[in-house]
């Protein structure tokens, strides 16, 4: 049988840890086999400038920084591809800022 991977990305991990909940009861109420939520490795996405336009810093020798951080978490759904559970799925309230990707593995 078929296996659908579904990935869910997005900067906020609760919305993501609730948007799993959802696809997992949907699997259980369909009764289809499911592994998951599978966490993947956050990627940080780091950005550091400097605080002044002359690049001089604060004036004492040493020049002074705005770092700046994006966090992307990423959690992974396997479930049986049923036709039935599919279509719920793809009902499911996705929050803005989180992204989905369904594939289907043979």
């Amino acid at each position: 049988m078929q296996v659908a991977r579904i990935k869910i990305s997005g900067r906020d991990s609760k919305q993501l840890d609730t948007l799993c909940e959802e696809i997992t009861s949907v699997a259980k109420k369909f009764g289809v086999g499911w592994r998951g939520p599978i966490p993947f490795p956050t990627k940080k996405l780091k950005v550091t400038t400097l605080k002044t336009p002359c690049g001089d810093g604060t004036g004492h020798g040493n020049a002074t920084f705005d770092r700046w951080q994006m966090r992307i978490h990423k959690r992974m759904i396997e479930m049986q591809a049923d036709d039935r559970a599919l279509r719920q799925v793809l009902r499911v309230q996705v929050p803005q800022g989180v992204h989905i990707q369904i594939k289907l593995k043979g």
